[in-house]
Protein backbone atom coordinates (compact mmCIF):
# COMPACT_ATOMS: atom_id res chain seq x y z
CA UNK A 1 0.00 0.00 0.00
CA UNK A 2 1.16 3.38 -1.12
CA UNK A 3 0.02 6.82 -0.51
CA UNK A 4 -0.91 7.36 -4.21
CA UNK A 5 -3.43 4.08 -3.71
CA UNK A 6 -4.39 4.71 0.03
CA UNK A 7 -7.83 5.02 1.62
CA UNK A 8 -8.80 8.58 1.50
CA UNK A 9 -9.54 10.45 5.06
CA UNK A 10 -12.88 11.74 6.71
CA UNK A 11 -13.26 14.76 4.94
CA UNK A 12 -15.07 17.30 7.46
CA UNK A 13 -16.18 20.79 8.26
CA UNK A 14 -13.44 23.76 9.36
CA UNK A 15 -15.02 24.07 12.71
CA UNK A 16 -15.00 20.02 13.45
CA UNK A 17 -11.68 20.06 12.06
CA UNK A 18 -10.12 22.72 14.80
CA UNK A 19 -12.32 20.95 17.61
CA UNK A 20 -10.06 18.20 16.56
CA UNK A 21 -7.09 19.56 16.42
CA UNK A 22 -7.68 21.81 19.62
CA UNK A 23 -8.26 17.96 21.65
CA UNK A 24 -5.25 16.71 20.05
CA UNK A 25 -3.28 20.23 21.59
CA UNK A 26 -4.16 19.26 25.20
CA UNK A 27 -2.70 15.88 24.65
CA UNK A 28 0.31 17.13 23.32
CA UNK A 29 0.60 19.84 26.16
CA UNK A 30 0.39 16.49 29.00
CA UNK A 31 2.55 15.05 26.85
CA UNK A 32 4.74 17.87 26.55
CA UNK A 33 5.07 18.82 30.15
CA UNK A 34 5.36 14.92 30.88
CA UNK A 35 8.64 14.87 28.79
CA UNK A 36 9.29 18.46 30.56
CA UNK A 37 9.06 16.41 34.43
CA UNK A 38 11.13 13.21 32.96
CA UNK A 39 13.72 15.88 32.08
CA UNK A 40 14.09 17.58 35.32
CA UNK A 41 14.24 13.76 36.80
CA UNK A 42 16.87 13.26 34.66
CA UNK A 43 19.16 16.60 35.80
CA UNK A 44 18.22 15.69 39.33
CA UNK A 45 19.74 11.85 38.76
CA UNK A 46 23.19 10.78 40.83
CA UNK A 47 26.11 10.22 38.79
CA UNK A 48 29.05 7.60 38.11
CA UNK A 49 32.56 8.08 37.80
CA UNK A 50 34.53 7.18 34.54
CA UNK A 51 38.10 6.80 34.51
CA UNK A 52 39.08 9.89 32.34
CA UNK A 53 42.05 8.15 30.84
CA UNK A 54 40.03 5.74 29.06
CA UNK A 55 41.21 5.63 25.47
CA UNK A 56 39.78 5.74 22.48
CA UNK A 57 41.18 6.12 18.80
CA UNK A 58 40.98 9.48 17.09
CA UNK A 59 42.51 11.25 14.07
CA UNK A 60 45.44 12.20 16.24
CA UNK A 61 45.86 8.25 17.45
CA UNK A 62 45.03 7.42 21.17
CA UNK A 63 43.31 9.80 23.01
CA UNK A 64 41.88 9.59 26.37
CA UNK A 65 38.13 10.44 26.63
CA UNK A 66 38.21 13.15 28.32
CA UNK A 67 40.18 14.78 25.59
CA UNK A 68 36.85 14.21 23.75
CA UNK A 69 35.23 16.83 25.74
CA UNK A 70 37.32 19.08 23.38
CA UNK A 71 37.62 21.33 26.59
CA UNK A 72 33.92 21.55 26.89
CA UNK A 73 32.03 20.66 30.29
CA UNK A 74 29.33 18.37 28.57
CA UNK A 75 29.84 15.34 26.14
CA UNK A 76 27.15 13.67 24.33
CA UNK A 77 28.65 10.75 23.08
CA UNK A 78 26.44 8.01 20.13
CA UNK A 79 27.67 4.94 20.07
CA UNK A 80 27.49 3.81 16.36
CA UNK A 81 27.14 0.42 15.67
CA UNK A 82 29.97 -1.22 13.22
CA UNK A 83 30.43 -4.41 11.12
CA UNK A 84 33.83 -4.62 10.50
CA UNK A 85 35.19 -6.02 6.95
CA UNK A 86 31.74 -4.53 5.03
CA UNK A 87 31.12 -1.85 2.64
CA UNK A 88 29.13 1.00 2.99
CA UNK A 89 25.84 0.10 2.06
CA UNK A 90 25.98 -2.99 5.03
CA UNK A 91 26.78 -0.84 7.75
CA UNK A 92 23.90 0.33 10.18
CA UNK A 93 21.16 1.94 8.18
CA UNK A 94 19.59 3.30 12.21
CA UNK A 95 23.06 4.86 13.02
CA UNK A 96 23.48 6.24 9.88
CA UNK A 97 19.85 7.87 9.59
CA UNK A 98 20.47 9.46 13.01
CA UNK A 99 23.92 10.68 12.48
CA UNK A 100 23.02 12.48 8.95
CA UNK A 101 20.72 14.58 10.59
CA UNK A 102 24.16 16.03 12.86
CA UNK A 103 25.26 18.56 11.00
CA UNK A 104 25.01 22.07 12.58
CA UNK A 105 26.62 21.40 16.58
CA UNK A 106 27.14 25.62 17.08
CA UNK A 107 23.84 25.39 19.44
CA UNK A 108 24.78 22.58 21.39
CA UNK A 109 28.43 23.64 21.79
CA UNK A 110 26.84 27.15 23.06
CA UNK A 111 25.99 24.88 25.92
CA UNK A 112 28.96 24.10 26.69
CA UNK A 113 28.31 20.42 25.44
CA UNK A 114 29.66 18.30 22.78
CA UNK A 115 28.78 15.98 20.33
CA UNK A 116 30.52 13.26 19.46
CA UNK A 117 30.66 9.56 17.84
CA UNK A 118 32.04 6.81 19.78
CA UNK A 119 32.54 4.03 17.12
CA UNK A 120 32.46 0.41 17.85
CA UNK A 121 34.62 -0.99 15.36
CA UNK A 122 38.24 0.22 14.22
CA UNK A 123 39.30 3.81 13.51
CA UNK A 124 41.00 3.31 9.92
CA UNK A 125 38.20 1.48 8.28
CA UNK A 126 35.21 3.19 10.41
CA UNK A 127 36.50 6.79 9.56
CA UNK A 128 36.32 6.28 6.06
CA UNK A 129 32.45 5.55 6.29
CA UNK A 130 32.50 9.07 8.12
CA UNK A 131 34.00 10.42 5.22
CA UNK A 132 32.08 8.67 2.42
CA UNK A 133 28.90 10.35 4.23
CA UNK A 134 30.54 13.81 4.39
CA UNK A 135 29.98 14.06 7.96
CA UNK A 136 31.76 16.66 10.12
CA UNK A 137 31.36 15.77 13.62
CA UNK A 138 33.90 14.29 16.00
CA UNK A 139 34.40 10.57 15.61
CA UNK A 140 36.56 8.18 17.56
CA UNK A 141 36.69 4.24 18.08
CA UNK A 142 36.02 3.31 20.92
CA UNK A 143 36.47 -0.42 19.96
CA UNK A 144 39.20 -1.22 22.87
CA UNK A 145 37.35 0.26 25.72
CA UNK A 146 33.84 -1.07 25.18
CA UNK A 147 34.03 -2.96 28.08
CA UNK A 148 34.91 -0.13 30.29
CA UNK A 149 32.36 2.42 28.72
CA UNK A 150 30.08 0.31 28.29
CA UNK A 151 30.25 -1.20 31.73
CA UNK A 152 27.93 -4.48 31.49
CA UNK A 153 25.76 -2.86 28.47
CA UNK A 154 25.28 -4.83 25.31
CA UNK A 155 27.77 -4.10 22.54
CA UNK A 156 26.76 -3.90 19.79
CA UNK A 157 23.87 -1.57 20.09
CA UNK A 158 23.00 1.92 19.51
CA UNK A 159 23.05 3.76 22.73
CA UNK A 160 23.80 7.42 23.47
CA UNK A 161 25.62 8.28 26.76
CA UNK A 162 25.98 12.09 28.09
CA UNK A 163 28.89 12.47 30.40
CA UNK A 164 30.13 15.50 32.56
CA UNK A 165 33.72 16.83 33.20
CA UNK A 166 34.85 18.31 36.41
CA UNK A 167 38.30 19.15 36.78
CA UNK A 168 40.15 16.37 36.08
CA UNK A 169 37.42 13.36 36.49
CA UNK A 170 34.63 12.08 34.19
CA UNK A 171 31.28 11.32 35.18
CA UNK A 172 28.49 9.05 33.18
CA UNK A 173 25.24 11.04 33.84
CA UNK A 174 22.44 9.58 31.90
CA UNK A 175 22.48 6.84 28.59
CA UNK A 176 19.90 5.54 26.82
CA UNK A 177 19.62 2.94 23.87
CA UNK A 178 16.47 1.28 21.36
CA UNK A 179 14.05 4.08 20.85
CA UNK A 180 15.82 6.34 23.17
CA UNK A 181 17.83 7.14 20.12
CA UNK A 182 15.49 9.01 18.64
CA UNK A 183 17.12 12.00 20.19
CA UNK A 184 18.88 12.66 17.92
CA UNK A 185 16.20 12.14 15.31
CA UNK A 186 14.33 14.89 13.60
CA UNK A 187 12.92 13.27 10.42
CA UNK A 188 10.66 10.74 12.69
CA UNK A 189 9.30 13.51 14.87
CA UNK A 190 8.25 15.81 11.71
CA UNK A 191 6.06 12.34 10.00
CA UNK A 192 4.69 11.85 13.20
CA UNK A 193 3.01 15.26 12.46
CA UNK A 194 1.57 13.70 9.48
CA UNK A 195 -1.66 11.72 8.44
CA UNK A 196 0.14 8.96 7.31
CA UNK A 197 2.56 8.82 9.91
CA UNK A 198 5.70 6.83 9.76
CA UNK A 199 4.23 4.11 7.35
CA UNK A 200 5.58 1.11 9.46
CA UNK A 201 4.10 -2.09 10.19
CA UNK A 202 3.80 -1.48 14.00
CA UNK A 203 1.88 1.63 13.76
CA UNK A 204 -1.98 2.23 15.48
CA UNK A 205 -2.96 3.53 12.02
CA UNK A 206 -6.79 3.08 10.53
CA UNK A 207 -7.37 0.45 7.97
CA UNK A 208 -5.58 0.42 4.48
CA UNK A 209 -2.80 2.93 5.79
CA UNK A 210 0.23 2.94 4.04
CA UNK A 211 2.92 0.65 6.13
CA UNK A 212 4.84 -1.10 3.39
CA UNK A 213 8.16 0.52 4.63
CA UNK A 214 9.62 -2.84 6.62
CA UNK A 215 13.48 -1.58 5.72
CA UNK A 216 12.55 2.02 7.20
CA UNK A 217 15.83 3.54 6.81
CA UNK A 218 17.04 1.74 4.19
CA UNK A 219 15.98 2.19 -0.05
CA UNK A 220 16.98 -0.27 -2.32
CA UNK A 221 19.37 -1.86 -0.47
CA UNK A 222 21.48 0.50 1.63
CA UNK A 223 20.76 3.28 3.89
CA UNK A 224 18.79 5.78 2.27
CA UNK A 225 21.44 8.90 2.74
CA UNK A 226 24.01 7.02 0.95
CA UNK A 227 22.62 7.28 -2.57
CA UNK A 228 23.42 10.91 -2.68
CA UNK A 229 27.17 10.08 -2.05
CA UNK A 230 26.97 7.29 -4.63
CA UNK A 231 25.61 9.37 -7.42
CA UNK A 232 28.56 11.48 -6.34
CA UNK A 233 30.77 9.02 -7.74
CA UNK A 234 32.18 7.86 -4.17
CA UNK A 235 33.18 3.86 -3.34
CA UNK A 236 31.54 1.84 -1.01
CA UNK A 237 34.91 -0.29 -0.14
CA UNK A 238 35.91 1.06 3.67
CA UNK A 239 39.11 -1.69 3.66
CA UNK A 240 41.33 1.31 2.08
Amino acid sequence: MTIENAPEPAVTDRATFEAGVADLRTREKAHTRAGDAIAAARRRMPVVEVDAATTLIGPHGPTPLIDTFEGRAQLIAYYFMWYPGRPAAEQCEGCTWNNTQVDELSYVHSRDITYAVFCQGPYAESVRYHDFMNWTMPWYSAQQSLDTLLAGRRIGMMHVICYLRRDNRVFETYWTTGRGVEAVDINYRLMDLTIYGRQEPWEDSPEGWPQSHLEDTRTNGRPTAQWSRINAGRSDSLTG
